[in-house]
């Protein structure tokens, strides 16, 4: 990382919120017209050529003003940006209305997606919280007139239910199916069973059972590995994306594979990524801003927002967290 005078800080500064309100080159007068720099314009055009040879700012013309580059950005995140504003406190006096008391998880996220594309006019994405692989560790079996309540009790201490219908032949194997499974269980190391030792006069019991698992399973894998985003319109619509051509790359990745916006691997920028940092060609141009999220069985979810890489970063940065520290709080 360059090491700035504080002449420089001062302009870079200036020059990204210039940048990042107007989309418009900008020149030393006018920093220091709009920002009331002390000092002359032609000290802040010395400044600008030294952070344009530092690749801190561009020109995107040879008449034209400068404005940050990737690495400019960069700087600015790590070294220059501000705390929020009373947006963000507001942000989080709206987020203590919403929980689960009124809404399902899957509704909880979608609202809480929508208000992130309302409040930052970026694309918002929130994946569920997904942690290491759950075994099973238990099966409990609950007659209750022609139904059969079965409770999976996993490694992480979740527990989900399964109601089946029992036929009436099999009512006296509940008991012993039981116990076959739990000597199973107990034995494993996965939690995966063995269905293919199961005694011949258990099989009516044991069919209906492992495939109502195995439909669990599957239904259960999807919703785990997908993402909810909200807000691609807003993305499309800002001057950067005018050209189909840059945008479509998003949107195939978008309709593709959505939770690749947000890395599992560390890195070393940390929670921003700007520009070709991220690993995903498909958002070159992008900034994508994120935070980390915790539920209560160690699971790990992620909030972040998509946009330009003119974008207000102080406010992104703060939202995302805001949101995922409120989701961590319901979730705990």
């Amino acid at each position: 990382m360059e090491i700035l005078s504080t002449r420089e800080q001062q302009v870079l500064s200036a020059t990204v919120h210039h940048y990042v309100d107007t989309m418009e080159p900008v020149g030393s007068k006018t920093l220091v017209q709009r920002f009331g720099l002390n000092t002359s314009s032609s000290t802040v055009r010395s400044a600008m050529g030294d952070l344009e040879r530092k690749g801190l700012l561009s020109q995107p013309h040879v008449s034209s003003g400068r404005i940050p580059s990737p690495m400019g950005y960069r700087h600015y995140v790590d070294c220059l940006l501000p705390p929020p504003g009373a947006p963000a406190q507001h942000l989080r006096n709206e987020l203590t209305n919403l929980s689960l008391i009124w809404a399902s998880f899957d509704d909880l996220l979608w609202q809480l997606a929508r208000r992130l594309t309302d409040f930052t006019g970026l694309m918002s994405l929130i994946t569920r919280p997904t942690g290491k692989k759950c075994f099973l560790n238990e099966i409990r079996l609950v007659q209750s007139g022609d139904r059969l309540l079965v409770m999976l009790v996993e490694s992480s201490n979740q527990v989900s239910h399964l109601n089946l219908r029992l036929p009436s032949d099999a009512v006296q194997q509940i008991e012993p199916i039981e116990k076959w499974i739990c000597n199973h269980l107990e034995h494993s190391k996965n939690g995966i069973l063995d269905w293919s030792t199961l005694p011949s006069h258990l099989y009516t019991s044991g069919s209906i059972i492992k495939d109502a698992i195995n439909s669990h399973n599957k239904s259960k894998s999807i919703p785990e590995e997908a993402a909810i985003f909200h807000g691609i319109s807003r993305l499309a619509a800002q001057p950067e994306f005018s050209d189909i051509k840059m945008f479509q790359p998003i949107l195939n990745l978008m309709d593709t594979h959505p939770t690749a916006v947000v890395p599992n691997d560390a890195n070393q920028q940390g929670s921003v990524w700007i520009g070709k940092e991220h690993p995903q060609n498909q958002l070159s141009n992008c900034s994508v801003v994120k935070a980390s999220y915790k539920s209560s069985n160690e699971g790990i979810g992620h909030v972040a927002l998509i946009g330009p890489m003119r974008m207000g970063y102080a406010t992104a940065m703060s939202s995302v967290k805001s949101v995922a520290k409120h989701l961590e709080r319901i979730l705990s």
